[in-house]
């Protein structure tokens, strides 16, 4: 197995640290439950520049991170490890269009850049608010409205969420990548020398 490399791990660490920076900032709300915000741009960005296994680290550091600076909520053990480690880590799934992104910044291929980075965060956002979800039916689903099934309530909650945090976070990025797609662009080496 091919080990990460000490760059792509700092990276990843600077990355969660930002993402957990730009979820302290004001998001935009929507009702009393939902939120939406850009505080898994970084996230992204790091799953579109190093791919599957970088981002996944990233998101876990970054659910770790919430944890520790007491951004979290806790009502069960297994609660508290889907909804901030695994679901955390689950926008790291964006990296697996981590080959088309680098080839169509290869190419400078800027509509491609741009259809690869929605897909992208699609999948990242799928990934994680599945498990929010999950979580909102099996462990939240008391503080749904009486008249109204835990499944609806996390649908409607959960879902709202993540099509909000989807299409704020495929604007930024498509916007920011289309114009500097160096961000996401691997340096290429010659004999270990970057080029």
């Amino acid at each position: 197995m091919k080990k990460m490399n000490l760059q792509a791990m700092i990276e990843a660490s600077i990355f969660a640290a930002f993402a957990l920076i730009l979820d302290f900032l004001p998001s935009i709300q929507l009702g009393p439950w939902m939120s939406i915000s850009v505080a898994m741009v970084p996230i992204f960005i790091l799953a579109l520049r190093w791919g599957f296994r970088v981002s996944l680290v990233a998101g876990f550091l970054w659910g770790l991170l919430q944890v520790v600076t007491g951004d979290a909520y806790f009502l069960t053990p297994l609660q508290f490890a889907i909804e901030y480690f695994i679901a955390f880590a689950f926008v790291g799934f964006a990296g697996l269009l981590y080959p088309a992104i680098q080839k169509a910044v290869k190419e400078n291929n800027k509509g491609a850049i741009a259809l690869w980075v929605i897909v992208a965060v699609l999948v990242g956002t799928v990934a994680r608010y599945f498990w929010h979800f999950i979580a909102g039916v099996v462990f939240w689903g008391d503080y749904a409205p009486e008249d109204m099934s835990p499944v609806i309530y996390s649908l409607f909650v959960n879902g709202g969420t993540a099509l909000g945090a989807f299409i704020l976070c495929s604007i930024v990025l498509v916007l920011l990548l289309v114009t500097a797609p160096r961000l996401v662009k691997q340096k290429e080496t010659i004999g270990g020398v970057s080029k």
